[in-house]
């Protein structure tokens, strides 16, 4: 089974599925933040009935939080999302959901995040993710140092590792706007995560494609890369199945504190057994056949005519 000869059909069909969610990120909001992001408060109500969504605006209203997020997560229970409340000011709306909706059994998950640590939250992650993302490069780049050309192992993983996480930014992206799906700080752990368990499903391909190198010098790249990939795709897929039915279980009867972390670990692990195996290695039988350089020769914008004298 030839694998590397269909190679710009794996990338057409990344494209595809990474497009809708590029198209998404552009359009604002581009993601939906929680409060670990973009600071404010945070708190679930569940009522003595059941209650509507345009109910429990209007008892907001009274207290000058009209343009307050609701999101109704039961027939009794919303959740509720707003600017950052002062002193006593929780009390005060608690009183007037109670004159407008009804008597208030019980207020959980209570959750206040100021502008300064919400700020100080997403340089924290940015930075996570780009240290991993170096680290990374410079560690595969050395594990690799005796083949010709090591740098490449290193940016093929990374440029995986990168298809990988904007894949599920880009699925979090479309979440946001259709079920309200927030992103915190667990999603961030999920992703370096995910870094990890791509990270080592690409370096398993490539170690095998690093000894079947060494077996037989003579041996074009593509069939050496063809092989490895064919020995090595039982043992990726066995661990992805394993791993996708585990979190699967845990979805369904976790609780929803780890959602958005198991979410992502889910379509991390999709992504990251799809990227190692037809992304990151025929990244590298695309650069030795010299494909990666035509490709940014044809972008690059062709200089006019000349002015004849």
């Amino acid at each position: 089974m030839d694998i590397v000869r269909r190679r710009r059909w794996y990338f057409i069909l990344s494209a595809i599925v990474l497009i809708p969610g590029i198209i998404s990120l552009i359009i604002p909001p581009a993601i939906n933040t929680g409060i670990d992001f973009s600071s404010g408060s945070a708190f679930e109500v569940t009522f003595s009935r059941a209650v509507q969504e345009d109910e429990a605006r209007q008892g907001l209203s009274e207290t000058g939080h009209a343009n307050a997020r609701i999101q109704k997560l039961s027939a009794d229970t919303v959740f509720i999302r707003t600017k950052e409340l002062g002193e006593g000011e929780r009390d005060r709306i608690q009183a007037a959901l109670e004159r407008a909706v009804a008597p208030v059994t019980a207020i959980s998950r209570v959750e206040t995040v100021s502008p300064e640590v919400a700020g100080e939250t997403v340089r924290n992650a940015i930075i996570a993710v780009l240290v991993a993302a170096v680290g990374i490069l410079i560690y595969i780049t050395w594990a690799f140092r005796n083949i010709p050309g090591s740098y490449r192992y290193g940016a093929a993983a990374l440029l995986a590792l990168a298809h990988d996480i904007l894949i599920i930014v880009g699925i979090f992206s479309l979440l946001g706007k259709v079920i309200n799906l927030e992103v915190n700080v667990m999603f961030v752990v999920g992703l370096l995560a995910v870094a990890g368990y791509s990270v080592n499903d690409t370096i398993v391909v490539f170690d095998r494609i690093r000894e079947n190198v060494a077996r037989n010098i003579d041996r074009p790249l593509a069939e050496s890369v063809n092989l490895s990939i064919m020995e090595s795709m039982g043992r990726s897929l066995g661990t992805s199945l394993t791993t996708t039915f585990a979190l699967l279980a845990l979805i369904l009867i976790g609780g929803p504190t780890l959602r958005e972390f198991l979410l992502v670990l889910l379509i991390g692990a999709a992504a990251g057994t799809y990227s190692s195996i037809f992304i990151a290695s025929q990244f590298l039988v695309m650069w030795e056949l010299g494909e990666v350089g035509r490709f940014f020769r044809l972008l690059r914008p062709r200089r006019p005519w000349a002015a004849r004298v």
